[in-house]
C-alpha cells in the first residue's frame, strides 16, 4: 500500500525550529506541549514535530477558541 508522499516524507522538525515558525520562545513552546497538548513526539530526550501536525493543531485551537466566544455572547 502507497502513502501520501507528501505527507510521509516531511521530516521531523526540533524545537528551536518550531518556536521560529510559530514566533514563540523555546518556553513557551514548552508550556504548549503540556498545557494545551500541542502535539509533539519525544524521542529520548529531545521534542521533536511535523510541521503539518503544528498547522492542524493551530487550526483546530483557534476553532474551539471561537466557538467558545460565539457561545458567551449568545442569550
Amino acid at each position: 500500500m502507497l502513502m501520501n508522499t507528501a505527507v510521509t516524507d516531511e521530516r521531523w522538525r526540533s524545537v528551536d525550529e518550531v518556536a521560529e515558525y510559530l514566533g514563540v520562545k523555546r518556553d513557551t513552546l514548552y508550556k504548549l506541549i503540556t498545557r494545551k497538548n500541542l502535539p509533539a513526539h519525544k524521542l529520548g530526550r529531545l521534542w521533536r514535530f511535523k510541521f503539518s501536525e503544528v498547522d492542524e493543531w493551530m487550526r483546530s485551537d483557534k476553532l474551539k477558541r471561537s466557538r467558545k466566544g460565539n457561545e458567551k455572547r449568545s442569550p
